[in-house]
């Protein structure tokens, strides 16, 4: 089938011949990973540098950063392990059939057997590890903004010496 050139440099073509090239499959995995890092990222620093600590939310506020942190959550959670699980099951193969022999058959001389999907399931609960520490890291850093390190200066006199007894 000829394709049709609509406009220069544009052509059309039937949606089977689409499909049928081999391209990358990891697009949905990725696209909810750059999606879920960039929704966390670009408001979190945003508001983590414009609003000042300790200052009381309205309740609108509030409503918006809960649905915030709800969607984080569901995204990093739900959709990501599920792209993983998806994209490891349907266009990987890493079923329970299928057995893992590591490099150089290292992997066969031990006493008991290995699935790919063991390894699948062992990235997915990699990507909930990840998830939690970020999860953590990222309440303790939102309830440490705006405060600042003790100085470890001490005081000086008049001469410019420190006053320090002993």
């Amino acid at each position: 089938m000829q394709p049709v050139v609509l406009l220069a440099g544009f052509e059309d073509y039937a949606c089977a011949e689409i499909h049928e090239e081999d391209g990358p499959n990891v697009v949905a995995l990725i696209t909810s990973i750059l999606i879920g890092t960039v929704l966390l990222v670009v408001p979190y620093r945003y508001f983590s540098l414009r609003r000042p600590a300790n200052t009381p939310l309205s309740w609108g506020e509030a409503m918006v950063s809960a649905t915030w942190a709800f969607f984080l959550m569901f995204w990093w959670y739900g959709v990501v392990p599920h792209q993983w699980l998806t994209l490891a099951d349907n266009e990987w193969n890493w079923r329970p059939d299928r057995f893992w022999h590591g490099p150089f058959d290292l992997l066969t001389k031990l006493p008991f057997t290995l699935h790919y999907q063991h390894a699948r399931d062992f990235v997915a609960g990699g990507i909930y590890v990840v998830a939690l520490g970020l999860n953590g890291a990222l309440f303790v850093m939102w309830q440490k903004r705006g405060k600042k390190a003790p100085s470890s200066e001490v005081q000086r006199s008049d001469y410019g010496r420190p006053l320090i007894r002993a």
